[in-house]
This record gives C-alpha cells, structure tokens and sequence, in this order.
C-alpha cells in the first residue's frame, strides 16, 4: 500500500480514490493486531514519552495519552495545503468517508465493505476533491515527504513536550526501547538513542526488529537486539 502511493495516477479523481481507501484502512481502522495494545499494558504505568515516524495514529486509538506522543512525520488523518501556502492542518475523517462510500464501499464494523454485486469505482466525484480553503490549490497529505512539509501549532506542541521529557532524563535509569525502526529515517529514533544511551551510564538501549536490530560497539554493554517479531516479544514480556 505504502508503495502504491508514489504512483503516477493519470487524474486526482483517481488518486484520491486510492488515498482515500489507504487513508480509512490505515488511519481509521483497527490494526490486525492488539501489538499496541499489549505495549501499552507494558508501560502505561511507566514515565514513558512515545516519539514515532508512524503516521497511522495506533499508538492514541490504542489509549496511550496524547500528551506522551510525538508523531513526527505527519498524520494519514491530516491534509495541507499542498503548496503549503499556510501552517495549518485539516481533519480528513469525515471527507475521506465521503470519497470510499462514493465508491461504492459500505463502512462496518469490519472496515470498508465492497459492494456484493458490482466492481466498486475506481474514482471519486470532482466535488470531492479537497482543495485548500486559503489559496485553493489541491489538499494533500501532511506527510514528511519534502520542504512543504507543514508543522503546524500541534506538531511544535508536541515536539515541546518531547523536548522537556528528553532533558528531563538526561541522567538516571532510562530505557531507551526502539520498535521495528530500520534505516530510512535512522536520524529521528535510532541515532539520536543510541547516541543518548551513550551519553548517560545509567541508560540501556534496547531494540526489537526482524533484520536490522544491532547497536553500535560502544553501548554494547548496556544494550539488548533481539532478531524477532514485534508481537511475540511483547507476548513474551507480558
């Protein structure tokens, strides 16, 4: 799905019937799986900050509290302006559901419902294309992908209270737990843990991911890799 978007669609009625559909499954619907759930029951009675490059909102809809989050990179829940004209995000939840149910889709409990006897549409009405309330240029995504990027009033909030838990921990016992971060954003988590972890002898890394779980040399002593699923580890812990 996540490759699916950098694809060429030849009109944005077709785009954002793709989107659309990514953005409800993603960001609206459940995850396969309780993995959030079952870290909150390990931690929620911890002093613990979460900081992500998830975008998929699981970490709040899962109870954590939204005073401890800081998603980084953006949020399927929220557009932009795609010219970036001005620093504000916009709520999509109820625009999105629009756009799946015009093609054809039923919303359950379940997720999104195809329609039994017909092929649903691969394209949304014209009218429901977003377009900036400012400048009127296409909506998109507010995801890190390039300078446009918005940081709007939420975002610095949240990196603020991030920051203050950060330095408010800079010496005693932390247990920096890195999840399933690999090396395309290693600059955000991985780097800056390893690095903090290094920086206070009190601190233990500890990190969890299928193939690119290691640390560097020099926090090996106070360092736990585990080579497995997320889920089991977990299940295992609790």
């Amino acid at each position: 799905m996540y490759s699916g978007g950098f694809y060429p669609f030849p009109t944005p009625e077709e785009s954002w019937a793709y989107w659309s559909r990514f953005i409800f499954l993603n960001r609206y619907s459940d995850p396969p799986r309780p993995v959030y759930s079952e870290l909150l029951e390990l931690v929620e009675d911890k002093d613990c900050f979460v900081l992500t490059t998830n975008v998929d909102h699981c970490f709040q809809k899962a109870g954590f509290a939204k005073n401890r989050l800081f998603y980084t990179q953006g949020d399927y829940g929220l557009w932009q302006c795609s010219e970036a004209c001005h620093d504000r995000t916009y709520d999509n939840g109820e625009a999105v559901r629009r756009m799946v149910e015009a093609q054809g889709f039923r919303i359950g409990e379940g997720g999104l419902e195809p329609p039994p006897d017909a092929v649903p549409a691969m394209a949304v009405p014209a009218d429901l294309i977003p377009r900036c309330p400012v400048c009127g240029a296409p909506m998109a995504m507010n995801l890190r992908a390039d300078d446009t990027f918005v940081q709007d009033e939420g975002w610095y909030a949240a990196y603020r209270r991030y920051d203050d838990f950060v330095r408010r921990h800079t010496r005693g016992a932390v247990l920096y737990l890195e999840l399933g971060v690999g090396m395309n954003t290693p600059a955000i988590i991985k780097f800056p843990f390893w690095r903090m972890t290094a920086e206070n002898p009190k601190a233990v890394y500890a990190c969890v991911n299928l193939g690119q779980a290691c640390c560097p040399a020099e926090i090996a002593g106070r360092a736990v890799c585990i080579r497995a699923d997320i889920s089991e580890v977990l299940a295992a812990l609790a």
